[in-house]
């Protein structure tokens, strides 16, 4: 595969962002099997953004000849307040149900290498962050605390000061080239990307879009900066009747969508439209199906002519949402199909009814 080709994967939805297209290509150019990570905090069940979202993404750069790395980040969970702060339990659910949500869209450890952050860290890391926090003001770290799903008026624990500069020591320490996240955690791939120059540890950024959740997508609040209103839409486990879980049944699916907020006619922060582009129209179209009275089956090429036809009006929100949740008990079979195998490690994380 050229190198061309490489790139337009790495750039396909989900992405949202690469920064930037001539250092990747440097990348390409220079590595055969570029190292890529994304990391996550160890919390409640794995809902669609996390888990398909991230899914479709590694499987085109395991295309494009990249070498993925999910990072399961217990230490940032504790220090988040994750699973109540119980490191032991943290742990566990790391290398169990956590782990085995992404096994479940078939990356294996034959595709993808997982590395649990305490199994990392040594005295070379610890020096790391110190070096990471010495180069760095407080106020950029501050501003940077936001990567952690809070705002940054929210009162939180002195701990949290160090998050920013833990993370960015992760992706020098994995020595990797890519380093691929939510939008969410764009701050801090900055800062990293600032010293890596100076630390001769250079990489490129690779920012995928943050689904809002079912109860839509941009919220208009005046008094809220741009990043407060995404972080307040995005898809959330924490957020009652927010998120779907990967492993839902198709009855759940279902439910959840057609109590969605879909607006007529209405596009921008409409989740049901931005399921549709995201993970479902990157790379094939959707059909519509509807009765003939209502025009029959219909069928969308891309996101472009699906957001055209629907802010005309000339698809209905209900005849949408059936589409989307074909598409989503579609997507997420492999998932709920493992969990049915193997649920023990579904119990891990229902067995104390855990949100956070």
């Amino acid at each position: 595969m050229d190198i061309e080709s490489k790139i337009d994967l790495v750039k396909r939805q989900p992405t949202e962002e690469l920064v930037t297209d001539e250092d990747l290509r440097k990348i390409f150019q220079n590595y055969a099997h570029p190292k890529h990570y994304i990391g996550f905090e160890i919390s409640g069940m794995v809902h669609l953004g996390t888990g398909l979202c991230t899914a479709l993404k590694l499987k085109d750069f395991i295309a494009a000849g990249i070498k993925p790395t999910i990072f399961l980040a217990d230490y940032h969970s504790y220090i988040n307040q994750k699973l109540g702060g119980d490191m032991e339990k943290i742990r566990a659910v790391a290398n169990g149900y956590f782990k085995h949500a992404f096994v479940s869209f078939g990356l294996d450890e034959s595709k993808v290498e997982y590395v649990l952050a305490s199994d990392l860290y040594n005295n070379d890391y610890w020096k790391e962050v110190l070096k990471i926090t010495k180069d760095t003001t407080i106020n950029r770290m501050l501003r940077c605390i936001t990567i952690m799903g809070r705002k940054e008026s929210e009162a939180t624990s002195s701990a949290a000061i160090l998050y920013p500069a833990m993370q960015a020591a992760d992706i020098f320490m994995l020595d990797v080239q890519i380093a691929h996240a939510g939008m969410d955690q764009r701050k801090v791939h900055m800062l990293a990307r600032e010293l890596s120059h100076t630390y001769k540890k250079e990489f490129v950024a690779i920012h995928h879009h943050l689904l809002p959740g079912l109860q839509g997508g941009t919220r208009m609040n005046p008094n809220s900066s741009k990043e407060d209103q995404v972080l307040e839409a995005k898809m959330s486990k924490s957020i009652p009747g927010s998120a779907i879980f990967i492993h839902d049944s198709e009855d759940e699916i279902k439910a959840k969508i057609k109590k969605a907020q879909c607006p007529e006619k209405v596009v921008e922060g409409n989740p049901i439209v931005e399921y549709a582009e995201y993970l479902f129209l990157r790379d094939k179209g959707m059909k519509i199906e509807r009765p003939a009275k209502f025009g029959g089956d219909l069928e969308i090429a891309d996101a472009a002519e699906l957001k055209r036809i629907y802010s005309e009006g000339k698809l209905h929100p209900v005849d949408l949402k059936s589409a989307v949740a074909k598409e989503l008990c579609d997507a997420l079979k492999p998932s709920r199909e493992y969990f049915e195998k193997h649920a023990d490690y579904l119990q891990q994380i229902k067995a104390k009814d855990i949100t956070r």
